[in-house]
């Protein structure tokens, strides 16, 4: 069972957003708070599934994942078991960093980092087209990232309190 957040929760998801490795001593020090109740407020912010995991945001140009290409795929078959079965299969493509199930005109759309384009031409003929047939495929190309962020932003609905 989920509650709703008061501001406390948010402030401590916004903190974590901003710096995950702070430690309950020093969010509650920000907070003004001691650290247990924040311990047992992270606690409970993990298992009700606020929080799904910790990551570290790693610069992709050092680890060899230059290319960035946003791939639009269109299913020739629409039905829920060909949709799904796709979906269970792309996911586990280490390139895949995202997945999305969409609306509109492509069902899909994937964000996959690769080194460069020979290895999304491999991606593309290897691994995506082996999958089911594929009535389209568009991709584009990141020139530059202006923006990348993991966080969303939080803020309290004084409506529905």
């Amino acid at each position: 069972m989920t509650h709703c957040l008061d501001e406390v929760d948010i402030r401590i998801l916004q903190l974590l957003q901003e710096n995950c490795r702070l430690t309950n001593k020093e969010i509650g020090e920000k907070l003004h708070k001691s650290t247990s109740p924040i311990y047992e407020r992270i606690k409970r912010l993990q298992e009700e599934g606020y929080i799904k995991g910790y990551i570290a945001v790693i610069d992709h140009k050092k680890i060899d994942r230059g290319l960035v290409a946003i791939t639009h795929i269109q299913l020739l078959n629409h039905s829920e078991e060909s949709l799904n079965d796709f979906e269970a299969q792309i996911i586990k493509f280490d390139d895949v960093l995202e997945c999305f199930h969409m609306s509109g005109n492509y069902d899909f759309i994937l964000k996959v980092a690769v080194k460069d384009l020979n290895a999304y031409h491999d991606f593309l003929m290897n691994k995506l087209f082996k999958l089911v047939p594929s009535g389209h495929v568009q991709s584009t190309f990141v020139m530059k990232e202006a923006k990348r962020s993991m966080g969303f932003p939080i803020t309290i609905d004084k409506q529905n309190r």
